[in-house]
């Protein structure tokens, strides 16, 4: 037999399947998804088989055999597989990356499979484990005779396979004793060490938290050590991001006619297992979570599986909540803030089917279900759902990808959905349900437009208008909650010489540098570059420095100062330690701070029952980006902050301070119309000939060298131009927005195209010209399809 693999190579030249002999010891261990390692040239390496069939064309003699499995079950499905080959076409990528953004990291580091036996193991299978080992087996070192006498204790779980890894991540283990299985007992007299002996060979190895859980204490568990009857040993234990956590019972709701809508619409769907794109539409706090968890409960309830999708980490303690709350241990959590264990022990409890329900951000779409009941993405129009690095992938698309595999439907939720899915609903692509109101009795509120450049004029130079300082005084008389948005972190935005109008830049970026008070430095956001705080002017040494613009940091001083109330920040700064977004939220609500203050993270999900209070502190930071989407981006934030207040049972109210009050995207927001908006933007989508309208491809080319930069946009441009139709647009080469980023050099194409049967084939033959180009002058391609930002 031979298996065709994929090595675990990140260069184009070897991005395709090689042919190995399967040896015969191992002809019932391999199978499509099984990690291997192959002889390739003078070294080993790791690669993933992709199929395995009984004959080759090519001459068997020459054909290297597979050296080692390194799994006894495959880490990826036979769909994953599929899967990622499409992935690997669609967005110009290399396979082996798509399959290492699929798994989790643990497994790309090295790592080993060992067998242990498990706590419930039988005699017979302890006996059968002690002829290979005491403690552990190395799953490379065991041949096909090995496995035929292991594998039914492996089916029945009384042997299990654990990773070991030897880089970053480490066997959590806590110490626990286990029985020599001796035929003697303690004396008569020592009654507690009998009690505990006999339920230790009843129970199997214990730790000493366990021992102490059922009443025994550190003197019995060491006499038994002592005296022989037992031996201390490291037991595995599987981390767990929620240990220590209560969840209590969540009771399934009565849904409102509209919700009863929606979840019939789905149900159909699910029961006449066929894949349908829903497009659930609902304002703020109108319940589309119930709806969410009651169609999840019906796919449970089918034997299958379920996939749940948020777009922030910010998001997830709430929505992990809900979820633990109603389904209790048939949930996992997947995020990029679990460690590396971590995210493994939940990887594997999904793989392993201990899970049945997987709640995480973009890298959950790849949750390693076999049986998949229903996908839902919630927030679908967020931006954080496009991988902005290598692999460029949007986890809507793999979504949908595999809710047509496995026949079932994709849910996408969102009060502000994307244009494309809303027009892709206007057409019937997908189906549409709507929720126009909230269960309870509340109201979404109306926001309230508090115009800066009156604000100025009228004399007052804060960046908190007088109409909001007044809400905010009488929400801290009240013992009410509030909360500020401010999307720009830091403290101030440049720092600027009042002599000569020198701002300090960044080295390595064509940006100015973000003063951060917490630290006294100038930073760049783009590459992190740091420096001190300048006591005078680098160019003209005045010391007339003044900062200009306003963060994150300065407003929370700003708001500590002038109201003498406590702040809780969110933002980048305060969020990068693991559990940090999950702590500040819960001090927020438990010790009722008055003001949550934050980015764009805080606009979404939270549900704060005393939050009366929303106020925009810069409703235009994002308006004047120079992006074709910075309109739909301010509409949709101003609006899913906007239901943050009023979700209790005191009327919430919003305030937006503005610069351009007058702007559609501002003022649609301000009704909470949703369609109008739509239509709008719409025209000028049509009129500028983007998305949905037309399919985006976005070239960056990069080097350190300008010159370098702009001959390799010139030859890209000559090449797209004569290989699509004249159908087709292409704009550019031209300076990227910001031109050097990380002393790189940046001109970007955009190809704008409706239908291009050929263009996937011109753009991988860029990629592989690029790629080698690469190696020669360092000047790099990057090909974005379907970018979610043109900058």
């Amino acid at each position: 037999m031979y298996a065709s693999v994929i090595v675990a190579i990140s260069n184009k030249n070897v991005d395709r399947l090689f042919t190995y002999k399967i040896p015969e010891h191992l002809e019932d261990k391999i199978q499509p998804g099984s990690r291997v390692f192959v002889s390739f040239g003078p070294r080993m390496i790791q690669g993933f088989v992709v199929e395995v069939k009984n004959d080759t064309d090519l001459d068997p003699s020459k054909i290297k055999p597979i050296q080692k499995v390194m799994d006894v079950y495959p880490v990826l499905t036979k769909e994953l597989i599929h899967l990622s080959k499409k992935l690997a076409d669609y967005y110009v990528e290399r396979h082996i990356k798509v399959i290492e953004a699929i798994l989790p990291a643990a497994l790309k580091m090295k790592s080993r499979s060992v067998l242990k036996l498990s706590d419930d193991a039988s005699t017979i299978a302890r006996e059968t484990f002690k002829k290979f080992d005491d403690e552990k087996i190395d799953v490379k070192l065991l041949d096909m005779n090995d496995l035929k006498q292991l594998m039914p204790f492996i089916n029945s779980k009384e042997i299990i396979e654990e990773k070991e890894f030897s880089q970053h991540t480490k066997k959590k283990t806590r110490r626990g004793i286990e029985s020599n299985y001796l035929d003697i007992k303690p004396s008569s007299r020592a009654v507690k060490q009998i009690e505990l002996l006999e339920l230790v060979e009843e129970s199997g190895p214990l730790t000493y938290e366990q021992i102490e859980e059922e009443g025994y204490s550190i003197g019995v568990i060491n006499a038994l050590v002592d005296n022989g009857f037992c031996k201390k040993i490291d037991i595995l234990v599987e981390r767990d991001p929620y240990e220590g956590r209560v969840f209590y019972q969540d009771e399934k709701k009565i849904l409102t006619p509209e919700q009863q809508h929606a979840f019939d619409k789905i149900k159909k769907s699910i029961d006449d297992d066929t894949h349908e794109t829903f497009l659930l539409h609902g304002i703020t706090g109108s319940g589309k979570t119930e709806v969410y968890l009651q169609v999840i409960e019906e796919v449970l309830n089918r034997g299958e599986n379920a996939i749940m999708m948020v777009p922030e980490i910010a998001l997830t303690p709430q929505m992990v909540q809900r979820f633990k709350s109603r389904f209790g241990d048939d949930v996992a959590v997947i995020h990029s803030m679990l460690s590396h264990g971590e995210r493994y022990d939940e990887w594997r409890k999904i793989r392993e089917g201990r899970a049945r329900i997987s709640i995480g951000a973009r890298s959950n779409v790849f949750a390693a279900f076999q049986n998949v009941g229903c996908i839902i993405i919630d927030e679908e129009h967020e931006s954080t759902y496009k991988q902005n690095e290598r692999p460029y992938y949007h986890a809507r698309l793999v979504a949908k990808w595999r809710a047509e595999y496995y026949n079932c439907p994709l849910i996408l939720g969102s009060a502000t959905p994307s244009i494309e899915s809303y027009a892709r609903s206007e057409v019937g692509v997908y189906q549409r349900l709507e929720l126009t109101e909230r269960p309870t009795e509340q109201t979404v509120p109306t926001p309230e437009i508090v115009s800066m450049v009156k604000e100025r004029e009228d004399g007052n130079t804060s960046i908190i208008s007088r109409k909001l300082d007044m809400k905010i005084r009488d929400r801290i008389s009240k013992d009410e909650q509030m909360i500020l948005l401010l999307n720009r972190r830091g403290y101030a935005n440049f720092l600027v010489c009042q002599n000569c109008g020198h701002v300090p830049m960044c080295p390595n970026c064509d940006i100015s540098l973000t003063y951060h008070k917490s630290n006294n430095s100038l930073m760049c956001h783009y590459c992190a570059y740091e420096e001190p705080m300048p006591t005078k002017c680098g160019a003209c040494g005045e010391h007339d420095l003044s900062l200009r613009g306003t963060g994150t940091q300065k407003i929370e001083e700003i708001l500590r100062d002038t109201y003498n109330v406590d702040v809780v920040r969110m933002d980048i700064d305060t969020t990068r330690n693991k559990g940090a977004h999950e702590k500040l939220l819960s001090t927020f609500e438990k010790e009722n701070i008055p003001i949550l203050l934050g980015t764009q993270m805080i606009a979404k999900g939270l549900d704060f029952k005393n939050v009366t209070l929303v106020g925009v502190l810069n409703a235009d930071t994002i308006l004047n980006l120079p992006d074709f989407r910075a309109n739909e981006r301010t509409f949709q934030l101003l609006t899913q902050v906007s239901g943050r207040a009023g979700r209790g049972d005191v009327e919430g109210e919003v305030i937006f301070q503005t610069y351009n009050e007058d702007h559609y995207a501002i003022q649609f927001a301000k009704e909470n119309d949703y369609r109008s908006f739509y239509l709008r933007e719409m025209e000028y989508r049509k009129l500028a000939r983007y998305s949905p309208y037309y399919f985006h491809v976005l070239f960056t080319i990069s080097s350190e060298y300008q010159d370098r930069v702009i001959k390799a946009a010139s030859d890209i441009h000559t090449v797209i131009q004569k290989d699509v139709s004249n159908r087709s647009i292409l704009i550019g080469p031209s300076p990227s927005p910001i031109e050097r980023i990380q002393n790189k050099y940046r001109f970007q194409i955009i190809l704008k195209y409706k239908s291009e049967p050929e263009l996937f084939k011109v753009l991988h033959e860029l990629d592989n010209k690029y790629s080698k180009e690469y190696q020669k002058t360092q000047t790099s391609l990057r090909i974005d399809v379907d970018p979610e930002y043109i900058m």
